[in-house]
Parts: C-alpha cells; sequence; structure tokens
C-alpha cells in the first residue's frame, strides 16, 4: 500500500486544533514491530474529546486518533504475530501519544496486541471496544470482590452509554438483578432489552446527598464519577463493593470514609489502559463466552470512515447510545 487514508489531529503555533482526513505513507508512521491493516474500530468518549478538543486527552502532534482497533498483520518482526493473524488493540496511549486507529494501516508494539479471541469477528470485537472490554474488568473485579447475584441488585451508572449497556447485558446474562441509572429514560425499552430488571433516573443520584443513606445494591458498576459515585457508595450495602472507571460528571469525589468504615464497602479502581496482558486476555476470552451477541448487536450501529468525526461530536454531545461500529474501509 503506497499511500493510506488516516484521520489527523494537529494544532499551529497558537495551539488552536485542527483534524482533517489525510493520505499517510509508512514512513509516516511511528515506532513499532507490528504492522496492522486496520479493518474495524470504534469511537469510544475518550476519541470524541481527542477529536473535538474538549479536553487534553492528545499529548503529540500530530496525531492519528483512535484507541481500539481490529485488523490483520501484514508485517512482522516478532514471532508471537504473523502474517495473517487477526488482532486486536485497546489503549496503551494508542490516539494520545502513539498513532492511532482512524487509519488504514497502524504501526504498534506487539506487546500491546492481543490475538482475536475466537467466537467473535473484528467488527463484534470493537462493537465491544474498550468500553466493553472496561465494563468485563468492572464485572471481574465485582467477582473477586465476592460480588453475587444471591447478595442483592447491581446498579450499572451511565447505563445507555458503552461501558454501561455492555455492564448490563454481562450482569444481567450471568443473574444479576440490573438496575439501570440513566438520564435518557426515553431508552428505557432499549436498558431492558439489554437486561435491566429496574430503571431510575440519573437525578436521584447526582445532586448531594448524605454520607450514608438506604443500602440499596450489592455492587455497582460506575462510569460517571463525582457526586454521583459519592452517592452510589452511600448507598451500597454492607460488604458491598463498586467498580469505578470514569469521570463522566467528574474527576472529583466529594464522599467520606463513612460507607468504608462503617459498611466495608470497597472502591475497586478499574483501569483498562495500561492492564496487564493476562487480565486483557482473560477479560476478552470472558467476553466471548459471556456477551451475549444478539444484544451486542441490539446496541451498536456501524459508520463509514467519512463519518467518523461527527460521530466524535455526538458522543461528546451525548447523542449516541451504545457503541459505534467503524468499518474503516466503509
Amino acid at each position: 500500500m503506497d499511500d493510506f487514508k488516516a484521520i489527523v489531529i494537529d494544532r499551529d503555533d497558537q495551539k488552536k486544533q485542527s483534524v482533517a482526513v489525510k493520505h499517510l505513507t509508512e514512513a509516516d508512521l511511528m515506532e513499532g514491530d507490528v504492522t496492522v491493516k486496520v479493518s474495524h474500530s470504534t469511537v469510544n468518549y475518550k476519541d470524541g474529546l481527542a477529536i473535538t478538543g474538549k479536553s487534553p486527552v492528545v499529548r503529540r502532534w500530530p496525531m492519528v486518533p483512535g484507541i481500539d482497533m481490529a485488523g490483520e498483520v501484514i508485517a512482522s518482526d516478532n514471532a508471537e504475530f504473523k502474517v495473517g493473524d487477526a488482532v486486536i488493540l485497546n489503549g496503551w496511549g494508542v490516539g494520545e501519544t502513539h498513532m492511532g486507529a482512524f487509519s488504514e494501516v497502524a504501526r504498534v508494539k506487539s506487546d500491546w496486541l492481543i490475538h482475536k479471541p475466537e467466537g467473535l469477528t473484528p467488527a463484534q470485537c470493537m462493537g465491544i471496544g474498550t468500553a466493553g472490554y472496561t465494563a468485563m474488568l468492572c464485572v471481574m473485579a465485582l467477582e473477586k470482590a465476592g460480588v453475587t447475584p444471591d447478595k442483592g441488585p447491581v446498579l450499572v451508572t451511565g447505563a445507555a452509554g458503552g461501558v454501561g449497556s455492555v455492564a448490563i447485558s454481562l450482569l444481567s446474562k450471568l443473574g444479576f438483578h440490573v438496575i439501570a441509572s440513566t438520564g435518557r429514560m426515553s431508552e428505557g425499552d432499549y436498558l431492558k432489552g439489554l437486561g435491566a430488571a429496574e430503571l431510575i433516573d440519573r437525578n436521584e443520584l447526582s445532586e448531594a446527598g448524605r454520607p450514608l443513606g438506604k443500602e440499596r445494591w450489592a455492587g455497582a458498576v460506575d462510569s460517571v464519577g463525582s457526586q454521583t459515585l459519592a452517592n452510589v457508595l452511600a448507598q451500597t450495602q454492607y460488604g458491598g463493593a463498586v467498580s469505578a472507571c470514569g469521570l463522566a460528571q467528574g474527576f472529583d469525589l466529594p464522599s467520606t470514609v463513612m460507607p468504608f468504615i462503617l459498611r466495608g464497602v470497597s472502591l475497586l479502581g478499574i483501569d483498562s489502559v495500561m492492564a496487564a496482558k493476562e487480565k486483557r486476555v482473560e477479560a476478552w476470552q470472558r467476553l466471548a463466552s459471556d456477551l451475549d451477541t444478539a444484544k451486542l448487536d441490539s446496541l451498536t450501529k456501524t459508520i463509514g470512515f467519512d463519518d467518523i468525526i461527527k460521530s466524535a461530536e455526538d458522543i461528546i454531545a451525548g447523542n449516541i447510545r451504545g457503541r459505534v461500529i467503524i468499518d474503516i474501509n466503509g
């Protein structure tokens, strides 16, 4: 391939950001021992922040955004990955400090790649993406902390978003009674179709509350942070646990130690970007076995390369539910 399309973020001497579709060559790519022909990617909230410049996600210019990719190895200097292998990548600073997935070709480090799990197509892997992979890490952490279906309901905040949608599907299939918190109550049918048993308005959790409230759930997956997370903790039952993986409301945590020292609640921090390879492989194997692919199909839509920038703007505006698959060649 002499040249290929990529979305490139750049900025001028006054630090004004620009985004454009450009044609690159392999000489423009960064260091790495595996080159991948990208077939699919997805639009995550972080990708939206990068493309819109709403948050300083990008730390090198010029930059190709896109933190998730699926594709086929076309060149490799590492014995673990051979030409023709189907691979996926999530995180590792790709799309932030290393040129990412919104490109027909990417060169990356082999340590960042894993082989595509059996039972999932490249498109389905990107329907899951970092959001779904993070949701699986959250579920695994709750399980390790002893949260089981017999202990009581589990709450999912930001329910109509990517993490929330996949978390609901996973938890319901595992037998949990799932309470979905959303600011889009009109999405009730969608959320119940994924497996939510109850819906609550996010306003119940987004305003200042008491240090301890009524015990309502055994565990939670929170992608919102800030006051919402504080209220989730305050209403988690004795010995329960909360997986925290996002900051849609904010990065502060206006809470107290009361849930921790009076109810033994555990706050479980989830990092998907730099998670160890063994944990990634385990999470993706679980996704291949535990995620209902029919539900996955119901929470995804597919766009082509030319729609990436608009979708990045839409996800920041809160106008996207579920997951967006990008057909890079579409």
